[in-house]
């Protein structure tokens, strides 16, 4: 006979520990968001102009770097539209480069279930981004859909239905 032992983990925090915000984080109509990928724009010779000593001179402008946003945000009647943001790392820290919506996954009526990066490890081997978008255009489906939005070392974006 065999004897199982039971544990059981109850992680509680104490009510007091619980303290209101005075503003959110995020709004609360937005429901999920990655940041996958990565993107770099490299320096080149932007001024070949002269000195004060009349000698030549050449500044070259700092290589920008940074990564990739999904942000999935509902709708009043449930459905999700999907922004893309590209993020710059700056030495102050993030700043949006530019932000758009994927009107291709607005146009479905999709309810997004899960928006999920190619890896969990943060780390992509070459510039671009590639994440998986889980939705229903029916929201009684069993089964969600898979769409990829894939972004190439170039900057070009594809959303296409998932092939597995």
């Amino acid at each position: 006979m065999h004897k199982v032992l039971l544990m059981t983990l109850c992680l509680a925090l104490p009510a007091g520990s619980l303290v209101a915000q005075e503003s959110a984080i995020l709004p609360p109509n937005v429901i999920f968001v990655t940041s996958t990928g990565y993107w770099q724009e490299n320096g080149d010779a932007a001024d070949s102009g002269q000195d004060r000593g009349g000698n030549a001179k050449a500044t070259a402008s700092a290589a920008r770097r940074g990564y990739y946003k999904l942000i999935a945000v509902r709708q009043a009647d449930g459905t999700a539209q999907i922004h893309l943001q590209q993020i710059a790392s700056t030495p102050t820290g993030p700043e949006v480069v530019s932000s758009a919506e994927l009107e291709e996954f607005t146009a479905l009526k999709a309810y997004v279930t899960d928006i999920r990066p190619e890896t969990s490890t943060g780390i992509t081997p070459q510039p671009g981004m590639f994440a998986t978008v889980y939705l229903k255009t029916d929201p009684g489906a069993t089964e969600p859909e898979s769409w990829t939005v894939l972004i190439d070392e170039l900057g070009d974006i594809r959303i296409e239905r998932a092939t597995n």
